[in-house]
């Protein structure tokens, strides 16, 4: 059957395989743009933890001392992780989202806003499973520089990082802190292509915005704003229980509500949003290169392989 009359009777759809192929490559190449701004997260989060004086009060700091002490490239501490997380939990996330996006698109009509947040929450949680072993890999690389020198890991990279995590303490450490991570992961997602698809579809109708760049441009942002608010608590407790050690074969911490109780207690309510600069910085800039990437990708394959001249990115 020819291209045209496929199109006559129903828009041709992008391939799962490269759906899910396109949302670990957007979600990978925004990471190289953004890893220094995830380690600057990690590093707010995890200081003062044990009790210690806080090692940065800001993020400014925190930039001028990781400078300081491990060089320009230190700020890319971790890059090989993060780029794993992405190909691992995003290429899951994305890839599931978009194909459950078409599934419940009737007509053209996208799904509303709470089957959005159904569908964000269930590709987050099969996303962040599958991506936990990079995460704890990343949490630790990005966290090591902060340790005196005879209490640090010094993983080579991601593959070392992994290898020696299984030898050292076993295979299920990969999935240390799994449920407080599928619990971000939840959240985020239904915060985040919910609130991205929302924004877009509110900016459209106000009739000054077409589909384009800036659109997708202020919709990330809007997004990333909304799911920073949302997801900090559980990504300080995801933070803290992937980066602790055990000692004398006893955990700093016993569970999400363990570290979320201890952190209120020792450093108060509103340090569960320590780190939001770095976040929020972190966040918006990933969600806004995430979601070009993916929306001109889309757009490219509809128009140039799928032969559809009117595509758009689709989400």
């Amino acid at each position: 059957m020819s291209a045209s009359s496929n199109n006559s009777a129903a828009p041709a759809q992008i391939p799962k395989s490269i759906k899910f192929l396109f949302g670990g490559g957007a979600g990978m190449a925004a990471t190289v743009f953004v890893q220094p701004l995830d380690l600057v997260k990690n590093r707010m989060q995890l200081s003062g933890v044990g009790g210690q004086a806080r090692e940065h009060k800001t993020s400014f700091h925190a930039v001028k001392s990781i400078l300081k002490n491990e060089g320009l490239f230190g700020m890319y501490t971790g890059l090989s992780a993060g780029l794993l997380r992405q190909a691992t939990y995003t290429t899951t996330r994305l890839g599931i989202y978009t194909t459950l996006f078409d599934m419940f698109s009737k007509d053209g009509k996208p799904p509303g806003f709470f089957g959005k947040a159904l569908m964000g929450v269930t590709a987050g949680g099969i996303g962040a499973f599958v991506g936990t072993p990079a995460e704890v890999a990343l949490i630790r690389m990005t966290s090591d520089g902060r340790l005196p020198i005879d209490q640090r890991r010094g993983y080579k990279n991601v593959i070392d990082a992994l290898a020696r995590i299984v030898k050292e303490e076993g295979v299920l450490t990969l999935w240390r802190g799994c449920i407080p991570t599928v619990g971000r992961a939840m959240v985020v997602n239904a915060a985040q292509l919910a609130s991205y698809s929302q924004a877009k579809q509110f900016l459209i109708g106000t009739g000054y915005f077409s589909e384009n760049l800036f659109l997708h441009f202020c919709a990330s942002m809007i997004s990333g704003l909304v799911t920073t608010a949302a997801s900090m608590p559980v990504d300080i407790a995801k933070t803290r229980i992937q980066s602790m050690k055990t000692i004398n074969g006893v955990p700093e911490y016993s569970g999400a509500i363990d570290v979320l109780a201890k952190t209120i207690r020792s450093e108060g309510f509103f340090s569960l949003w320590k780190g939001f600069t770095p976040y929020y910085a972190r966040l918006g800039p990933h969600t806004v290169l995430t979601f070009i990437f993916l929306e001109q990708m889309n757009k490219f394959y509809k128009v140039y392989v799928l032969k559809d001249k009117n595509a758009t990115g689709g989400l």
